[in-house]
Formats: C-alpha cells, structure tokens, sequence
C-alpha cells in the first residue's frame, strides 16, 4: 500500500500540470459527467465530443433526457453504437425525476441502483461531481496497477477487479495519507483516466519515458511493460454473411425497423437478408414487396464487428419504379434527407450510407477532417 500511496501522490502532481481539458469537465456537472461516461465506453475521447455537444445542445438535464421520444434519442445517438446504454439512460433519468426531482443523487450505492450504472460509473460521478472518496476502477486502472505491480492475474476476472476496487477504495478513504485527496478525491479518479489514455497505453508499446510512474512500476524495470496487463481472450465472433440493399424510388429509400428485441433493436435499417445474395435472388425479393425494379447495381463488399457478432457485407444499389402503395412488415419509404435528419440508423450501415451521400453521426462531411 505504500508503494501505491507514494505513485498515487506523484500521479496527483503530474496530473495537476497535464490534466486534459474536456468539456464535461467544467463545473464539475454530475449529468455531464454522467452522460460523458457513458458516451466514453467503447468510444474515443476525440470521436466523443461532437456526440457530447449534440446530445447536451438538445437534451441539457435529466429532465430533458427523461422526456426526449424514444426514436429522438436514439437518433442523437447516431454513430456511437450499442443503443441500450441510451436506452437505460433514459430509464435513470425518468427514475432520477420521479425519485430525486431531477438531482442527481449525491450518493454512491443510489448511482449503482441505477439502469445502465455501474461500479465504475457509479464511481466517476460520485467522486468528480460531489466529491466522495470512492475509486472508479475501468480498464485504464486495471492495465496501469498490473504494470506497478507487474502483476499476472486475469483483469478479465470480476475477482481481480474488485481485489483493484476494495485496493484503491482503501487508499482514498484513508485521506490522511494523500492530504490532496481530502480536496477532490476524483482528481485521482481522473488522473488514472489521463494516464491510461496518453501514456500507459493498450496494445502497443507505453510511453514510459514520459511517465510519472516510471520510478514506481515493476514492469518498467523488468523491460516488460508489454507482457501486462494479462487478459483471457474474448470468445471468437460468430461470421455473418449479409446483403444489403439500398432500394430508391427517386428521392425516397426503402427503410426496415428492427424487432423491438435483439441486436439493433428497434433501429431503422436498409433492408438487408441473410447470406451473400445473387442479382437474380435480390430482385425477386425486390418483386415480392411489390415493388417493381427498374436498375440494379452491385456495391463494395464492407464489414463490421459487433461484440459477439461479425458481419460480412455485400450490397446492392436498386432503383424502383415510383410506388404509391402501403409497404408491410415494418418498411416503410422516406426521402434521403429525411432519414438522415429522423431516422437513427446503425453505424453497422455506414459504409452503404456513403453510397448515398448520407452521414450518420453527428457531423456533416465537410467537418469529419477538421
């Protein structure tokens, strides 16, 4: 522990001189910080900010959140995947109104109780926002405490990351050991953020001549910062053949909403069916929705991988002749500009949604290289 409290201490220094400034940051804002971490889980800092300021302009506290139309909120979500974090973050936000009048609670154990909030969640708003000494243990704290210690367990475990928890929480409860701490315990919290994020990085080599820990980490000494943090590997994605289809009658595209359950569920889609399809078999699938195909034209294969599930894409481009009848089984027809504007549509689709010259997102073209 003493080890631990003299490296938390110099990471406490460093982290005053180099902390990231970050918009969710300012005023230390429990929802903002709330809905940054959210956002930030399986996100980029970088890609998160315009996502961040969108959200915020259009829902700016929890009563906004509580209220939005479910297909609003899952449209501001756009581009950032996994659409039940927005989902249980409308499910807190209606819970934090009816119980707490719209405050977010200023308490550890109800922040966990919450849909969508855990450990670590729970720990960052706790600690930054209403600054209570309680760790926020993420894969950041895990890969830098393993290098320190140079330590072999499995950070894959539940064990070892409440082994990391119980850890640090006794280090920021016992705040007369780091007088810092008595200030702001989530400086800390933030400072292992900061580390993880631009020094001790993941899968690559960590910059540890720049890193303030150096003194302290076993690993560094052994040369073997690479060889930690150990993880057990993920079990291999199931391959998914598809075809998708990009059905325009003029202006208008063809869209399909996903069952209410299951992966992507309830989004709006370009119609898509299982395997790698032939011009032949698509077009008669065109004919039986009753509409009549007029040209047809392949497109790039493309890819994309879910957390269990991995999609290999080929895709069609198909004009129809005008239809003014009722589509059935959850289709329906919109114009290009409308579905880019209402309709929340999976980033799994984004390279066929350059076909059209539609962006899902929060950003236009234009501004994606600035």
């Amino acid at each position: 522990m003493l080890m631990l409290q003299k490296a938390a201490e110099r990471l406490l220094e460093w982290y005053q001189l180099n902390k990231r400034e970050l918009p969710w940051r300012e005023g230390r804002n429990p929802y903002y910080i709330w809905v940054s971490e959210i956002m930030l889980q399986q996100t980029r800092v970088e890609a998160v900010k315009p996502y961040f300021q969108r959200f915020l302009s259009e829902l700016p506290t929890v009563r906004d959140l509580a209220a939005c139309p479910a297909e609003r909120l899952l449209k501001l979500w756009e581009g950032l995947g996994y659409y039940n974090r927005v989902r249980n973050m409308q499910k807190s936000a209606q819970i934090v109104v009816e119980k707490y009048g719209g405050e977010m609670p200023a308490d550890y154990e109800a922040l966990l109780a919450l849909p969508g909030i855990g450990s670590y969640t729970a720990g960052a708003i706790a600690s930054i926002a209403f600054g209570l000494p309680v760790p926020a243990v993420d894969g950041n704290v895990l890969r830098i405490l393993a290098r320190l210690e140079a330590d072999s367990s499995d950070i894959a475990k539940q064990s070892v990351k409440k082994m990391r928890e119980q850890q640090l929480l006794e280090l920021v409860t016992d705040s007369a050991c780091i007088p810092k701490l008595r200030e702001n315990p989530g400086e800390l919290n933030q400072a292992w953020m900061d580390l993880g994020a631009g020094i001790c990085l993941p899968g690559g080599e960590p910059s540890c001549d720049s890193c303030p820990l150096k003194d302290f980490c076993k690993a560094h000494e052994k040369g073997e910062e690479t060889a930690y943090p150990v993880k057990s590997k993920k079990l291999k994605k199931r391959l998914e053949d598809r075809t998708i289809l990009l059905i325009q009658d003029g202006e208008r595209l063809v869209l399909h909403k996903r069952p209410g359950k299951g992966l992507l569920a309830g989004l709006y889609e370009f119609p898509n069916l299982e395997g790698h399809l032939t011009e032949e078999e698509v077009l008669n699938w065109v004919e039986e929705k009753a509409l009549f195909p007029i040209q047809i034209r392949s497109l790039d294969p493309a890819k994309h991988i879910f957390s269990h599930v991995e999609w290999h894409m080929i895709g069609y481009l198909i004009r129809v002749a005008s239809f003014e009848g009722n589509l059935k089984d959850n289709y329906l027809l919109a114009e290009v500009k409308t579905v880019e504007e209402e309709y929340a549509i999976p980033s799994a689709f984004s390279a066929y949604a350059r076909c059209l010259q539609m962006h899902l997102g929060p950003m236009r073209p234009e501004k994606e290289n600035l």
